[in-house]
């Protein structure tokens, strides 16, 4: 793959990631949500984080910010891999989740640097995009989630250790499209080791 059509790759899944987001934020409140088709398992639900991705916290005053600023070295470092990957030909198997991996981190990276400053709250009415009055600063904004797949909730078997006879809900994490652009690059580098880190025209023996 050349580097032009990896960039491709890059823009069309941190336009769907954006799109998605900023429909989110100015049709939504934060914490409404509706199902999809009818079902119950496939949400829409919007809700905001201001930590790690599938919306881990990072504790603390500075913690924000140093995510993020750990973020932007992140996608530095990224993009040069994926330059360096095309540059030696390496096999489509690793360029493309390297670009997946770079539009997920680029894309949760333009929420917390700029959102901050260019939406006002969503606390029980719709954001506005470019208001007068944003709820927070450069560096400190919130990264939108929205998607909620609750496919099974009920009580654990309680033979189970720990989680036996409690609540429990899978899939519970809300996610982004980032979030899973990321997910899917790391699965894909995992499950296709091999063929990901063998260069173009190298033959990778059977197992």
């Amino acid at each position: 793959m050349s580097l032009k059509r990896a960039y491709i790759v890059v823009f069309i899944v941190l336009l769907i990631d954006q799109v998605s987001k900023i429909y989110i934020k100015t049709n939504m409140k934060l914490d409404e949500y509706f199902t999809v088709l009818g079902q119950d398992w496939f949400r829409i639900h919007f809700i905001e984080n201001e930590g790690m991705a599938w919306g881990a916290q990072i504790p603390g005053t500075y913690g924000k910010l140093a995510l993020t600023l750990f973020r932007i070295v992140a996608v530095v470092a990224i993009g040069w891999w994926l330059h360096d990957s095309v540059k030696k030909k390496y096999s489509n198997y690793l360029i493309v989740p390297i670009a997946l991996i770079l539009a997920g981190a680029f894309g949760n990276i333009i929420d917390s640097v700029f959102y901050g400053v260019i939406f006002d709250h969503s606390n029980n009415q719709v954001a506005t995009l470019f208001a007068d009055d944003p709820y927070g600063t450069l560096f400190y904004g919130k990264v939108v989630d929205m998607f909620y797949f609750p496919i099974w909730r009920g009580n654990l078997p309680s033979w189970l250790p720990i989680w036996g006879d409690k609540p429990f809900s899978f899939f519970n994490a809300i996610f982004n499209v980032a979030d899973a652009a990321i997910s899917i690059g790391v699965g894909i580098l995992i499950v296709f080791n091999k063929k990901a880190f063998a260069k173009k025209g190298t033959a990778v023996a059977a197992e």
